[in-house]
């Protein structure tokens, strides 16, 4: 996977995470993963996996693999990806970003 960038992100949704809320939400990431530079992605919650070194705090990870960072960046003025932002942001109380290049 030469040159690949990933970006990881981690969403940690409002409470009460109601069903409504949970099928908006993966509603919007569905959409978001149409945007043409994404080459690959995961869509996921937390597994049921229990370590101490394991965080599963979070609600929802989107992980998204580009070719380049010019990419990535494509990726993030695209309207869709704006649109999410602005359609989703009252949902969310927290999210981290990771961003990765190949080594």
């Amino acid at each position: 996977m030469s040159g690949k960038f990933i970006h990881h992100v981690f969403f940690w949704l409002k409470e009460p995470v109601t069903d409504d809320v949970r099928a908006s939400f993966e509603a919007a990431l569905r959409e978001l993963v149409t945007i043409e530079v994404i080459i690959d992605y995961h869509l996921g919650r937390p597994a049921a996996t229990n370590r101490e070194v394991i965080d599963s705090s979070y609600s929802y990870s989107l992980l998204t693999i580009f070719e380049s960072k010019a990419d990535h960046d494509i990726y993030q003025t695209h309207p869709k990806h704006l649109r999410f932002i602005e359609e989703c942001n009252d949902l969310w109380e927290r999210v981290v970003v990771y961003d990765s290049e190949n080594i």
